[in-house]
């Protein structure tokens, strides 16, 4: 029902551009024949509003993946840097959460793991919202950040990394491997914030994959049954993208060319010394408003990154 309510509402998005095209150009029939330059005026700020409009609507033509509708299941891992590499991930956390908020999409933390000192090891965030894995499948990929490290009694540069993956948030519409007899399901007292009932019960789930041994943990709600469906969830993303990478792997296989695996290459820096900018190194795009950035204004990048692979299904 939600797929065929949002295909409804693009359709009448089109008819209703399409029977503005079709009064402006009866209008337009008029003036010329009436000779009424006031009423040419006005249908030529409709055509630029018609042009405009016309624009935006042939950009939702990029989302042209089978999940790019979908909610997405987003995460962030600290990389080489230490506590620096921590902290930076806690700012993309910070800048990804008010690009959602921006948007109007409703984001939740599904699990997390503090750094030691600061920061965050590792967060897992649910994103809801129309076509928020088209936009986010954008991230995905190494964030280098270079700054004056405020770890560093000397002061000195320092540069982190961290990683960001993204999944399509498939709920049940997909069959995966989810068979009771391959999962292991273990409970722990939660190590983070939330109060004496969180620190004091076993409500923290993981999950073992036993077939492929991934691993899944969320400790972020208050009980036990909340946090196993969450830790479903992103299970079911996870196998899920493992089994796409697998048949993207045979197809390459069959022709020809080398995978290559692991984290891949790094897609974005954001430099704050010796001076600020932030630039894709995959589209060339960058801008020196790095604060913006950071605190969420990424439709830019994201942008300009899906239209340099328009026709590729990601």
């Amino acid at each position: 029902m939600r797929r065929l309510a949002s295909l409804q509402e693009e359709v009448e998005t089109w008819r209703g551009l399409t029977g503005r095209v079709a009064d402006a150009q009866t209008l337009l029939d008029l003036a010329i024949a009436d000779e009424d330059e006031v009423m040419a005026g006005d249908i030529a700020c409709e055509a630029e509003a018609i042009e405009a409009e016309l624009g935006h609507l042939e950009f939702w033509l990029l989302f042209s993946g089978p999940h790019d509708r979908d909610d997405a299941i987003l995460a962030i891992h600290a990389g080489a840097g230490g506590t620096d590499a921590q902290d930076w991930a806690e700012m993309l956390l910070r800048m990804y959460l008010r690009w959602a908020e921006s948007r109007g999409y409703k984001a939740s933390i599904l699990d997390s793991m503090e750094g030691e000192e600061a920061g965050l090891k590792r967060v897992i965030v649910g994103v809801e919202g129309d076509h928020a894995y088209g936009y986010l499948k954008a991230e995905k990929g190494v964030h280098r950040l270079v700054r004056l490290s405020p770890f560093d009694a000397a002061h000195r540069r320092h540069t982190s990394f961290a990683l960001v993956e993204v999944w399509p948030d498939i709920g049940e519409e997909i069959e995966v491997d989810m068979n009771p007899e391959n999962l292991r399901m273990d409970t722990f007292r939660s190590s983070g914030p939330g109060g004496q009932h969180m620190q004091k019960t076993s409500s923290a789930v993981r999950i073992t994959h036993l077939p492929t041994g991934i691993v899944v943990t969320c400790q972020n709600e208050r009980s036990q049954a909340q946090n196993r469906e969450s830790a479903m969830k992103i299970l079911r993303a996870r196998l899920f993208d493992l089994e796409r990478e697998k048949q993207e792997a045979e197809q390459a296989r069959l022709k020809g060319q080398h995978v290559e695996a692991g984290w891949g290459n790094q897609i974005r820096s954001y430099v704050l010394h010796p001076y600020k900018m932030v630039k894709d190194l995959r589209t060339g795009y960058e801008t020196g408003n790095a604060e913006a950035v950071l605190n969420g204004a990424l439709d830019d990048f994201i942008e300009t990154y899906l239209r340099s692979v328009v026709g590729v299904v990601i």
